[in-house]
Order: structure tokens, then sequence, then C-alpha cells
């Protein structure tokens, strides 16, 4: 693949901010299009697929904050001469073509290509048919931006495949593909995983912890569950369950605290067992299934544990293994938990809605990862490069 130099990439860039600013009407007519066509029995997708002016100006400041970053291709990792002469210098390098599939969510067509295109990638989008004219219109602009500063089409292209062509395409791709990142729900994940021949960087669901310890202040508790669970329901980041600590002062006391306070904020409540001995009229959980399951709207699972040893077990089982919380003034008692949970990132004392690259310092993000290979959470500029090792001799040979 060419390698683009980095005024080259920054022109692109530009030019693409320059024409979605130029474009507003006409991409949230094509919006309007997808919205009216979307029968509304998914809140938390609606959601996603709404393209607004707020949204239009953060696809533009994701766009200039990537065109600001460093260019990650090419950068020295490691330099090392041998004994034999040998000059070994390992450097960072781009994957090649990557495709992304997901569902909704137009700005993705925006960071995800801004991302693999400044990243020296070539990028395939398949977006969900929910927003097939969205999507459609900022492809157009980024052929556009490209067209104008002699770039072909193909670094950014969009997939119109129904379900039966992708996992084709997936099976025997008709074109060079290094890596796919599927970005959605579980079903998602498990169809690409089936199918797809190359590497698969999975971007997992969420169902996301939080453990409220003995030692929790529980002013912090409060202030930071609310946030966690309803400020964006339908963002991966979102609180899904609770597991609070029956040797917490005041254990009868504070659930129903909870209780009323979820409540009143318009969230759902079902509980397990052990907290249905306190909160009798709430609804209790089928069965332990449902410990696994992304709620993506304002409803919440209250649990009881009776140790932080047995928090750490059911998280460990059931969460997406995106982002945990414990709320605890004791750091050497957050530390152990933060060890031995096994998530993309763990807190102490903060809302999980802060695992995304804008606010983690990354960037714009391609997904939050909860691979242990080739990297975990926020995939921004810097991810989408691997590397490659460059050996200099003078007629070695071993």
């Amino acid at each position: 693949m060419k390698f683009l130099d980095t005024d080259k990439k920054n022109n692109v860039l530009q030019s693409m901010i320059d024409i979605i600013d130029s474009k507003r009407e006409e991409i949230l007519a094509e919006n309007k299009k997808d919205l009216d066509a979307f029968e509304r029995d998914d809140q938390a997708l609606y959601d996603r697929l709404v393209v607004n002016e707020d949204k239009i100006d953060g696809m533009i400041t994701a766009i200039r904050q990537v065109k600001g970053q460093e260019d990650p291709v090419g950068k020295k990792i490691s330099e090392l001469k041998l004994d034999n002469g040998l000059e070994i210098i390992n450097k960072t390098d781009p994957f090649g073509t990557i495709m992304i599939i997901y569902e909704s969510r137009p700005d993705v067509t925006i960071e995800a290509a801004v991302l693999a295109f400044k990243a020296n990638n070539k990028i395939l989008l398949k977006g969900g048919r929910e927003a097939y004219h969205s999507n459609k219109v900022l492809v157009k602009c980024w052929h556009e931006a490209l067209a104008k500063n002699g770039l072909e089409n193909d670094w950014i292209k969009m997939l119109e495949m129904n379900r039966e062509e992708t996992q084709e395409f997936l099976r025997n791709p008709t074109e060079k593909l290094d890596l796919i990142v599927p970005r959605g729900g579980e079903r998602l994940i498990d169809f690409v995983k089936q199918h797809a021949k190359c590497a698969v960087l999975i971007s997992g669901r969420g169902n996301n912890f939080m453990y409220i310890s003995p030692t929790a202040d529980w002013a912090k508790t409060i202030k930071v569950m609310l946030n966690a669970k309803t400020d964006k329901t339908s963002a991966c980041n979102a609180l899904d369950n609770i597991l609070i600590d029956s040797s917490i002062e005041g254990y009868d006391d504070k659930l129903k605290d909870l209780e009323s306070i979820l409540s009143n904020a318009g969230v759902e409540i079902i509980v397990d067992e052990k907290t249905n001995k306190v909160l009798s009229s709430r609804e209790k959980m089928a069965d332990k299934s449902v410990w696994k399951e992304e709620f993506l709207a304002m409803k919440i699972l209250l649990g009881t544990v009776d140790s932080k040893d047995e928090a750490i077990e059911i998280i460990n089982e059931n969460s997406g293994k995106h982002s945990s919380i414990i709320m605890t003034e004791d750091k050497d008692d957050a530390l152990t938990f933060m060890e031995q949970i096994d998530s993309a990132a763990v807190y102490q004392n903060a809302s999980s809605r802060f695992t995304d690259g804008g606010a983690m310092g990354v960037g714009a993000e391609l997904a939050i990862s909860t691979d242990k290979l080739h990297h975990r959470g926020p995939l921004g500029l810097k991810q989408l490069t691997t590397n490659k090792y460059y050996v200099f001799g003078d007629g070695q040979v071993r």
C-alpha cells in the first residue's frame, strides 16, 4: 500500500471539514429519511441513529482533532544494532485494509474513516440498513474530499450488502482484507467471528457492573451511579448492574435509598433473591442469565453480595469485559479489585461513562476493544497501526 505523506492526509481531512459544514442541510435531510423509515421499537437504536446540528458539529470536531494529532505511521518503536552488524529497527506500520461492521450511528462513518485514513489504512464501511441514507451521503462527502486532493475513492468505501452477501464476503473476500472490527451487539460479534477469515478485533458489549463496598462514600456512590446509569442509556459504557455488599453499614436503609433514587430517576429496578428480602415489592430476576444482559435502557439489576471476592466472581463471569466500578475509600481494596477484574477499564469512585476515546484523552475512537490482543480499550489513531521490523545488513548470513 502506498504511504501518503502527512500533509496530503491532513489536506483531505480539511476538505472533509469544509464539505460537511457546507452540506448540513443535505445530511439532515438524508438522515430524516432513515428516521422516518425506522420503527421505534428499539429506543436505544433510534437514539444512536439521530443526526442533528450538534452531531454534525461533533463530526467536524472529531475530524479536526484527528487532523491535529501526530501521524502514527513510520514511528520508531525500538532500534538495535547486533554484534554481527545487523541494524534492526521496529516501526509502526498500517494494517492495510480495515472493515468495520456497525449498527445505526452514522457518526461512526466519520470517526472510523478519519482514524483509518490518517493511519494510512483503507476502510470498508458496512453500516446497518437503518442508517443507509445517512451513511450514503457521508461517504459521498468523503469521496468528494478525496477527489479534491487527487486520491481514489477506494480509500474509503461503503459496502452495500445484505446479511447473506456480507457472510459470503467474510468467508471469501473479493478484495484484500487485513482486519475486521464488529461494533455492535453480541449477535453481530458472533456472526463475524464465525465467518471471518482474517483477524477480528472485538468491540464488545457493555453490561457494566458497579460494586459498592463497605467503605463506600454514600454521597459519591449516588452521584456516580446516577451518571453511569442515566446520562446516556444507549451507550455501551452505561451501567447495567449494581452489587452492594451486605456488610455495609445501614445495609437495609441504603438499599431502600438506592431504590428510591433510581425509581425517582425513572429507572426500572429488578433484584436478585438476596436483595428481594429487603425490596420485596420489586420484580425478581428470572434466572442467573439476567446478569449477562446489556439493557441499553432505563433498567438496572440490583444485587447483593457478601464479599468483594463474590462481587469479583459475578462480574468476571457475567460482564461484557468493558467497564467495571468499585465504590470504596480504601485504595488498597480498590487496587485489589481493579487488578482482579477482567475488564478493559476499571474505575475507583468514578463513572463508567468515561470509557470513551475523547474522555480518556485518545480523541476520536473507532471502537472500544474488549480484546486482549492487539489493544484493549478505546481504539484511537495510534491503535490503528501494527508494527514492522526493518533489518539492514551487509551480506550477513546465519
